[in-house]
């Protein structure tokens, strides 16, 4: 089902986001965003982005939208259970008055606009340590990813935190358990990723630092240090040499090493940075299933705990 609208004058150099508000229902913004990356509203026939301005006698197509369900959904259904909170709160490594840091587990997303409806910045809005405010995503991490990851308190410190991540001031240090002896003990990566818009091809560079931390003829643990932030770096770089990470289950060999594992073996392991002169660091425990995998595939690591 297709349905196709015209937009008039009224709405001339309106966002595309607000003109569906306007329009059509009030769309939950997260929801917005999933039916552009699905392709199920188009601007002029092309894919488009929630930002981008519409005007006087555009196109705006919408596809396979039931518009008799609920579209104002309330926010508590997306609210995760007191039990999901208290389980994060319980891996807080840090909290102070601008930001809490805290060790992400695998398999929960940071923030909205993705298919899972349960993300940290909504589990954080209605813990008892953002009374009297509310938490602002600085930065981003995999879903899949687990490890280091900061939530800001108050919208200074946000602004400050993710001007420090855009000007790559904020040093990471991942681990990752890949498939197969990598042949490097260190080097950089410095590759073309591409990435595609719809039909648009887009080529992005990507730059890494990595050093073997232990390796066999099975397996090797390695320590990433991502110079950019392109989406899935690392997990890309990493297949692109033939070594992709267990557990992956986006860039991974065909049928090899079928079912090892549930979990992707990558890790944020350190956030480092400075404020005022002030140097932070921020360390998080290795997951249990990522020591299990490592002590199976008979790798070291010195500061396992």
């Amino acid at each position: 089902m297709r349905k196709s609208y015209i937009v008039d004058s009224t709405c001339n150099d309106m966002r595309l986001d607000r003109w569906l508000r306007v329009n059509i229902g009030k769309f939950p913004q997260g929801l917005v965003e999933k039916y552009l990356r699905a392709g199920k509203i188009k601007l002029n026939k092309k894919k488009a982005k929630s930002s981008q301005k519409v005007k006087t006698k555009d196109e705006i197509d919408i596809f396979n939208i039931e518009f008799k369900e609920r579209l104002e959904q309330k926010k508590n259904k997306f609210l995760p259970s007191k039990e999901i909170i208290k389980s994060n709160e319980d891996q807080i490594i840090d909290n102070n008055d601008n930001f809490i840091v805290l060790n992400k587990s695998s398999g929960i997303s940071v923030q909205g606009g993705t298919k899972s409806k349960r993300n940290l910045v909504d589990i954080f809005s209605k813990s008892e340590i953002f009374e009297g405010t509310k938490p602002y995503s600085v930065h981003r991490l995999d879903k899949d990813t687990s490890g280091v990851f900061i939530i800001a308190k108050n919208r200074e410190s946000a602004q400050l935190l993710t001007s420090l991540f855009r000007l790559r001031k904020v040093h990471k240090t991942y681990l990752a358990i890949c498939q197969g002896e990598i042949n490097r003990n260190y080097g950089v990566w410095d590759d073309d990723l591409i990435r595609y818009d719809g039909y648009k091809k887009i080529i992005e560079k990507a730059k890494t630092i990595f050093k073997v931390v232990d390796k066999n003829s099975e397996a090797s643990l390695i320590e990433l240090k991502p110079i950019t932030g392109r989406k899935h770096q690392l997990r890309k770089q990493l297949f692109n040499i033939g070594n992709p990470i267990f557990g992956d289950t986006k860039y991974k060999l065909s049928n090899t090493y079928k079912g090892i594992n549930k979990n992707l073996m990558l890790h944020s392991y350190q956030i480092k940075f400075k404020i005022d002169n002030v140097k932070y660091t921020y360390s998080a425990l290795l997951p249990d299933y990522f020591k299990k995998l490592l002590k199976s595939k008979r790798l070291r690591f010195l500061n396992l705990k």
